[in-house]
């Protein structure tokens, strides 16, 4: 593969597709079926003229007796820089998001496919509409074939890498020069697997908030939820927004000058947490004050769910300035969709996925709102938890064996990096969903692994006050992307990232039209003197 791309480095740096390959009849491989090919004309976020190829590869009926096939779309820009992008997304897949090749910390400039990149997107391998009889939990309905399982894990990229790779030679006469895998939540969980699973993939890997321990994260679910159950018997009303609020900015007070400047940022979050305790909190005022025994569940939420033993089963947490966002109360707390009973995503998305793909063998679960929050609230820590690590003879692997990179106990990347691969990661420290201190975890696990130069492969950056994927207090807007590109093609190691708001974001007015640097890990963000809005203002040590 590594020949292929540096014969390809003699083609010219943009290579211009012929209008006349945009038809059904370019493409064709070994299980493909082409459905339709068509020039796309720019429109709304996406600024160029492309190809754009839907297709179903590898269709097959599965042990449940329901429909399964990988259902892709291709996108082939008319002016192509021979870069080949795989857009891994998240959630539980189950539907063709745009090819795009975007994150959320992106503006659409920024996007792969606006860049000239070809980019393919699939479903994962699954469609809900097989599964309509199971209502809300339609979406994780594949937890019951073990090949569906295998493909969400990692098996469809598996599958449908080498077919996008010759899709793009039949159409541009020639092989990508570079390949690069984009992936956010679940999608930064498919990266890293990636690098991990099948190492000679991908030249560059960008991971955002990655989920890649996700099996042992949906057990917070259940925490979360009988913890936050038992204070009113309503998750709706167990916290108010003025209190989570007042939870965020008790954090900015005691954290915000570590790093030279009271802004509302907090970049030395580790150290933080050695100066908040939520019993700070505890008063009268119902308002923006909390209970002993909310102060308590937010402690036992932060320190992650455990076992009778005492034995953790997934991660402890960072407190942050974003817990008091939207972005942290609908993953936690409420959210506005009345077909889930107002229930938070935790308690839809996440129950059925915990029921269903995530413990094995899958247990069934009603599709409606009551039946997803009980499922959670009776959750047995002793005997349901090691479930994620169980075997049967239909369920030949577990949801630890197929959801999560093989080595993730021990990283070492071994085969990533001996292939030259280049990976940045990026991880909000008030994400609601997967921890931080995960990541963090793995991070200096892999670090160790290489005597202390991780970051001659992996760089990694937090991200103050930003949750599940944009929003809250936080600069959430940065291009990892061109960071990663020219790692990868020019040996240019990323230092610094600088970072602004996205707009209507739920920024301060202080942070309005400011800039940080985003530092590679271990190093954070001080202030040094000068423009409190400006980046350069700032070091990274």
């Amino acid at each position: 593969m590594r020949t292929l791309w540096i014969l390809g480095l003699a083609l010219p740096v943009v290579a211009h597709a012929n209008v006349e390959q945009c038809s059904t009849e370019t493409f064709s491989a070994s299980g493909l079926t082409v459905t339709s090919a068509s020039w796309e004309a720019p429109e709304g976020n996406v600024h160029v003229e492309n190809c754009l190829v839907r297709g179903v590869l590898n269709p097959y009926v599965g042990q449940d007796n329901r429909d399964y096939a990988i259902d892709f779309e291709l996108r082939l820009p008319k002016d192509w820089s021979q870069q080949f992008a795989y857009q891994f997304n998240g959630g539980a897949d189950g539907v063709v998001k745009p090819a795009l090749g975007n994150l959320s910390s992106f503006l659409p400039k920024e996007y792969a496919v606006n860049r000239g990149m070809a980019v393919v997107s699939t479903n994962g391998g699954h469609d809900p509409k097989h599964h309509k009889d199971m209502g809300l939990a339609s979406g994780s309905g594949f937890g019951f074939d073990a090949k569906a399982r295998a493909r969400y894990g990692y098996a469809a990229v598996e599958e449908m890498y080498p077919v996008a790779n010759r899709l793009i030679e039949q159409f541009y006469g020639a092989p990508a020069s570079y390949r690069y895998g984009i992936g956010p939540s679940n999608g930064g969980r498919m990266a890293m697997v990636a690098a991990s699973r099948f190492p000679n993939f991908f030249d560059g890997l960008m991971v955002g908030y990655p989920g890649f321990n996700l099996p042992k994260a949906a057990i917070q679910h259940a925490w979360d939820v009988q913890h936050l159950y038992s204070l009113t018997g309503d998750l709706k009303t167990s916290f108010s927004r003025e209190q989570l609020s007042a939870v965020g900015d008790y954090v900015v007070k005691q954290c915000d000058n570590l790093d030279g400047l009271e802004d509302g940022l907090i970049f030395n979050a580790s150290q933080c947490q050695n100066l908040v305790d939520m019993n700070d909190l505890v008063c009268q005022d119902s308002n923006t004050c909390l209970s002993q025994e909310q102060a308590d569940v937010l402690i036992a939420m932060h320190q992650g769910p455990t076992n009778s033993a005492g034995q953790p089963l997934y991660s402890d947490w960072y407190f942050d300035a974003g817990i008091g966002s939207e972005n942290w109360r609908v993953w936690k707390i409420e959210s506005p969709v009345p077909a889930w009973g107002y229930n938070p995503i935790i308690g839809a998305m996440g129950s059925s996925a915990l029921a269903t793909v995530f413990t094995t063998p899958p247990t069934p679960v009603d599709g409606d709102p009551k039946a997803l929050i009980d499922f959670l609230l009776e959750f047995d820590f002793d005997k349901d938890a090691p479930r994620i690590y169980a075997e049967t003879e239909h369920y030949p692997e577990s949801a630890m064996d197929f959801m999560t990179p093989p080595d993730v106990a021990n990283p070492t990347l071994a085969g990533f990096k001996a292939a030259g691969g280049k990976m940045i990661i990026y991880h909000g420290n008030s994400d609601p969903v997967f921890s931080v201190a995960d990541t963090i975890r793995w991070y200096k696990m892999l670090d160790k692994n290489h005597n202390g130069k991780a970051n001659e492969f992996v760089n990694f950056y937090q991200v103050p006050g930003m949750p599940h994927g944009n929003g809250g207090p936080s600069l959430d807007h940065f291009d990892t992307l061109s960071s990663l590109v020219a790692w990868v093609e020019q040996d240019k190691k990323p230092g610094r990232i600088i970072s602004s708001a996205l707009p209507d974001k739920e920024v301060s007015e202080t942070l309005q039209g400011a800039t940080r640097p985003l530092c590679p890990f271990p190093t954070i963000a001080v202030y040094n003197g000068g423009d409190t809005k400006d980046a350069a203002s700032f070091v990274c040590r």
